[in-house]
Parts: C-alpha cells; sequence; structure tokens
C-alpha cells in the first residue's frame, strides 16, 4: 500500500507539474478549439485566469511530488479536478479519460490520507 500511494502521488503531482508549467511555457502544441470551447478557454486566457489555475496547478503538484502538505495539495486539487470533469461532461466528451485517471488517483491518494480528512466529515468536529 505505501508504495502505491507514492506511485499515486508521484504521478498525480507530475501531470499538474506538467499542465501547470505548460499554462505559462507552452511547451505542449495544442490546436485553438472551435465553437464554444474556444471561446470559453479564450475569455479565460485572456482574464487570466488559466494563469490563476496555472499557479494552482504548480502549487498542489509540488506539494505532491515533495511530499510535504499532501493533504493541503489534495484539497487544493480536488476543485480543479472536479472543474475538469464538468468541462469535459458538458462541452468535450471525447477528452474526459485523462481526467478520470487523475480523479482516480485524488480518491485513492484522499482515502490513503483519511485522518488528515477525516475531522471535516465527523458531526461533532473531532478526527474520527
Amino acid at each position: 500500500m505505501k508504495i502505491a500511494v507514492i506511485v499515486a502521488r508521484v504521478l498525480l503531482g507530475l501531470v499538474f507539474l506538467i499542465f501547470g508549467f505548460n499554462v505559462f511555457l507552452h511547451f505542449i502544441p495544442q490546436p485553438p478549439p472551435q465553437g464554444d470551447v474556444g471561446t470559453m478557454m479564450g475569455l479565460m486566457f485572456q482574464h487570466w485566469w488559466f494563469h490563476f489555475f496555472g499557479v494552482l496547478y504548480i502549487v498542489g503538484g509540488l506539494l505532491l511530488v515533495i511530499g510535504r502538505y499532501v493533504p493541503v495539495g489534495l484539497v487544493l486539487l480536488g476543485p480543479i479536478l472536479v472543474n475538469i470533469l464538468l468541462f469535459h461532461l458538458t462541452m468535450a466528451l471525447e477528452g474526459i479519460g485523462p481526467g478520470l485517471v487523475c480523479a482516480v488517483l485524488e480518491i485513492f491518494l484522499i482515502y490513503a490520507y483519511w485522518p488528515a480528512f477525516a475531522g471535516i466529515f465527523s458531526a461533532d468536529g473531532r478526527r474520527v
């Protein structure tokens, strides 16, 4: 289990580090998307939303890769993964695969680090 946690943590962290740095350095070529997806992405780039997300990708991914404050990294990346999945479910279903893999890794890591999250889910605020 310990090795699986390390592999999942590093893999998920590297995914977000790579795509976070790609927001700023553009080393993964992508053709501009068409239609509503292109319009939405254009607006998000124009108003610096992707740069904000890129910083969160890098910080969350870095926390996972170095293994310090992993629950904080998972909390940063959790809402981003929800947005990735919702985007693909509503606008571009064909690219949902990597998002699903990352979501499974995130859920596995939340399970592995459950003591850090247990207080959130208890009725009286104490750890379970």
